[in-house]
């Protein structure tokens, strides 16, 4: 049951699967970072101020937070670098794996060749 689960993880489809959705969580968490702390509090805060809001509290949730958004990006770059390393870690083992491929038979031509010599014989 290991041996297949191991030729089942050696798959190149089952590794680009897992990093697709690695990857798309880690850019999900920028965009919701970008609308939620970037684009958001930039339309509301004007609208705040246009009503005439002047409780702290509401006023500080309309801030930009530009602080969670560069911690997203951060997030989703060191995310890749890992998981570029995993792969390329993946790949040499996978390489490894991998019997070497016998060296090629002769054409069909030189056998033809041989037999047309042995026949002559």
């Amino acid at each position: 049951m290991l041996k297949e689960f191991k030729a089942f993880i050696m798959k190149g489809n089952v590794i680009d699967l897992a990093v697709a959705v690695v990857i798309g969580g880690a850019f999900g968490a920028i965009i919701s970072s970008l609308v939620g702390d970037i684009i958001t509090p930039l339309l509301l805060t004007p609208a705040m101020e246009a009503a005439g809001v002047d409780d702290i509290a509401a006023l500080a949730w309309g801030t930009v937070k530009y602080g969670n958004f560069l911690s997203a990006v951060i997030k989703f770059i060191v995310i890749s670098w890992i998981l570029f390393l995993i792969v390329k870690a993946f790949n040499s083992i996978k390489k490894k794996d991998e019997a070497p491929a016998p060296p090629p038979g002769p054409t069909q031509e030189e056998l033809l060749t041989q037999i047309r010599d042995l026949l002559k014989k």
